[in-house]
């Protein structure tokens, strides 16, 4: 019979046979998708996991809660097994404030939204000592001004973010980033905006928190943009897409998150920040979404 195993000829070794007949067996096993015996299975590399102190929350979903009561919301995050949150609105506290609340929560600031004027103008100073003060790493530029939407438009503003980053840099933080949306992804002179951001930032003191649900909307590949660009994200926004092109609770809509991070790592993540920006129950979405990612294997 085709690969079968015979017994030794006289004067051969049984330990070769031996060897022989489990390695053949190994490779029956696994030509017909059977379980590999513990060493064997022990030698695939495992699969990756999201580590836990890199799941967090992007405050801008949880926005009404925080209105009514922040240090009770901090609270609950923390409860469902979040471990840090990018900041979007104070909602009448202070930087001093915000981080009382996170600490008491055991909760941790990793980056803070701030608008492109403020970074732009004279309150860049004072925007980077409230980073110091949250606990956070990254300044970020939530979205661009409509007036700049166009190539000229975004060369300015990488001109804008390598003087911001150089400044967090000479700060002791870390570089500038910039959140995406669809409109950033439109192509305009056959370049795609946010690609000049890309190519015309140094990527020394500009890096990217990249919206999932906004790059996919506006027609681009959140793992083509990992392999391209090594090392630009080091935080995501993680949202999902429902059927009809709406928002959904991560893990519940249409996005392919296992495929999108398994290029993470080349592409320097190290936050994975939920967002849904018109959840129903805040709280529920929280809830769904950290399970979704905390059992996620890629």
């Amino acid at each position: 019979m085709s690969g079968s195993v015979h017994p030794p000829a006289a004067g051969g070794s049984r330990r070769g046979f031996l060897r022989a007949a489990l390695g053949t067996s190994l490779g029956l096993a696994a030509t017909a998708g059977g379980t590999l015996p513990a060493r064997a299975a022990a030698d695939r590399p495992p699969r990756r996991r999201i580590p836990r102190d890199g799941i967090g929350m992007h405050l801008y979903t949880m926005r009404d809660a925080l209105a009514r009561d922040f240090p009770g919301t901090l609270e609950q995050l923390a409860g469902i097994g979040y471990a840090t949150v990018g900041v979007s609105g104070r909602h009448g506290h202070d930087a001093v404030g915000i981080r009382r609340m996170l600490d008491a929560a055991g909760l941790r600031a990793v980056l803070e939204h701030v608008a492109y004027p403020t970074l732009t103008g004279a309150g860049l100073p004072r925007a980077l000592d409230d980073l110091h003060t949250l606990g956070a790493h990254w300044p970020v530029v939530p979205s661009l001004p409509g007036e700049l939407h166009t190539p000229e438009g975004f060369r300015e503003a990488a001109r804008q973010f390598n003087r911001i980053g150089c400044a967090a840099r000479a700060a002791g933080l870390g570089p500038v980033l910039f959140h995406n949306h669809g409109t950033d992804h439109v192509v305009a002179d056959g370049t795609s905006l946010y690609d000049i951001l890309l190519t015309e930032t140094d990527p020394e003191f500009v890096g990217f928190e990249l919206d999932v649900y906004w790059a996919v909307k506006g027609g681009a590949d959140p793992a083509a943009y990992f392999r391209r660009h090594r090392h630009r994200f080091p935080a995501l926004h993680v949202k999902d897409m429902a059927a009809d092109g709406g928002f959904a609770d991560v893990g519940s809509g249409t996005l392919d998150f296992a495929g999108m991070f398994a290029h993470a790592r080349v592409g320097g993540v190290r936050q994975w920040l939920v967002e849904h920006d018109s959840p129903a129950d805040p709280f529920a979405s929280a809830r769904t979404s950290y399970a979704y990612l905390a059992a996620l294997r890629y």
